[in-house]
């Protein structure tokens, strides 16, 4: 187990923040991580797999690459699948999963891909175990196997993380439509403000909803380990060591960095919904941050800077669906989001402009980093935007926009507003 082939399978756009943080919390040198499309491969042992998945922050799994073959049909997936030694990573008793994804694979059926690598993993337990074979569960598995199909070869992977990487293990209140924990580390992470090695500069999120940007930003202020509360996997497979998977947490438990007693919170998130306010601060309890900290009630457009000298805004704001016509604060999916938060139109455009100019009078000295699919956005906030991240999230092919308030270009921006007919900045 000290030679194995990993894959961290992320969301697109993320791989070239995900190879870095792979090297930081493995140790290991460059040649041992490699960037491909979709995620990260990592050449280790099974320890850092544990380490990865308790520490990672913008992978989506851990999986183990346990065989790579060529195929032209069901019967060869069943072959490859009848070969690999299951018996060394899970016993009988652990349920399992079969998962297929296909890229231009030629077979008709997924499903019946997934029949008979399932077919093949119990047979192999048939003929090593007297019999005995592991049952199926699709709704909690105790074992995930996922066989990832090309025009022409076959990769069998087992997960050593169970649940995915972005549950956590601390929100338990959410909204509509909540931004998950890895896309919101990669926001932060995309944005510079952990990198450098000098204090970090305040951090606010004016749109926080249940508080996920602000929670992530505050444990990786706190260097709180990503999966500290939360079970895995490989917790049920053979090799498991529980001796030393209870060091790694205890070394994990003492790195913790907490602030002195009165020191004054560096992260900062607002929502005019007081409901979603109250989800935040029970999410950051539970996640060990709530003294770190500062959530208050607020519209977005109205909100002033939460502390002097400027900090980095990085937020998640309503579009699409998520922008409601009208209405009152506090009713139904529009709970999160004020009536002065509600767009005038439907694409929101003018809820953009006025947050812009809201800014631009009062955010000098901060930058803002905006996820949106809208590309569009920079016209409708007349701001020009200084970075553009692809990023996706979920289905939606998004842009992360960075816009810097600097002081003197405010006061073009203030002077061009009052210019009748001024054409609107590309």
């Amino acid at each position: 187990m000290n030679q194995l082939q990993l894959f961290l399978p992320c969301a697109a756009g993320v791989e070239d923040y995900l190879a870095p943080e792979a090297l930081r919390i493995t140790g290991l040198p460059p040649g041992c991580v490699t960037k491909q499309r979709g995620g990260v491969a990592v050449r280790t042992s099974l320890k850092d797999a544990m380490r990865l998945n308790l520490y990672c922050r913008l992978a989506q799994r851990v999986l183990v690459l346990v065989s790579y073959t060529e195929y032209r049909s069901e019967n060869d997936l069943y072959r490859a699948a009848m070969a690999v030694q299951w018996e060394r990573w899970f016993t009988p008793r652990e349920s399992i999963k079969i998962e297929v994804t296909a890229q231009h694979s030629p077979l008709t059926s997924l499903n019946f891909a997934a029949l008979k690598v399932k077919d093949a993993v119990c047979d192999r337990f048939r003929e090593v175990a007297n019999g005995v074979r592991p049952n199926v569960d699709t709704q909690w598995p105790d074992v995930r196997i996922y066989a990832h199909l090309t025009t022409d070869s076959c990769s069998l992977y087992i997960d050593t993380s169970g649940e995915p990487l972005f549950k956590r293990g601390w929100r338990e209140d959410k909204g509509d439509a909540p931004l998950k924990e890895t896309l919101a580390a990669a926001m932060i992470a995309a944005s510079g403000w952990a990198d450098g090695e000098d204090d970090l500069m305040p951090l606010y999120d004016p749109c926080c909803g249940s508080g996920t940007i602000a929670i992530e930003a505050a444990q990786i202020a706190c260097n709180i380990a990503a999966g500290s509360l939360r079970r895995f996997a490989f917790e049920k497979f053979v090799p498991f060591r529980a001796q030393e998977w209870a060091e790694m947490k205890k070394e994990a438990a003492e790195g913790v960095v907490k602030p002195e007693p009165g020191q004054k919170a560096l992260i900062y998130g607002s929502d005019v919904s007081h409901r979603m306010v109250d989800f935040a601060e029970r999410n950051a309890q539970r996640a060990g941050v709530a003294d770190v900290i500062e959530f208050r009630g607020g519209d977005a457009l109205q909100r002033m800077p939460p502390i002097e000298g400027g900090g980095v805004m990085v937020l998640n704001p309503p579009y699409g669906e998520r922008i409601g016509i009208g209405g009152v604060a506090g009713e139904g999916a529009q709970a999160r989001f004020g009536a002065r938060e509600l767009a005038e139109t439907e694409d929101g455009g003018e809820f953009f402009s006025q947050l812009a100019s809201h800014w631009k009078k009062n955010f000098s000295g901060w930058q803002a980093w905006v996820l949106t699919p809208d590309l569009k956005l920079p016209g409708k906030m007349r701001l020009k935007e200084s970075r553009r991240v692809p990023m996706w999230n979920g289905p939606l092919e998004c842009r992360l926009f960075k816009f810097d308030m600097v002081a003197g270009r405010m006061a073009r921006d203030k002077a061009a507003e009052g210019t009748p007919n001024k054409p609107a900045t590309p």
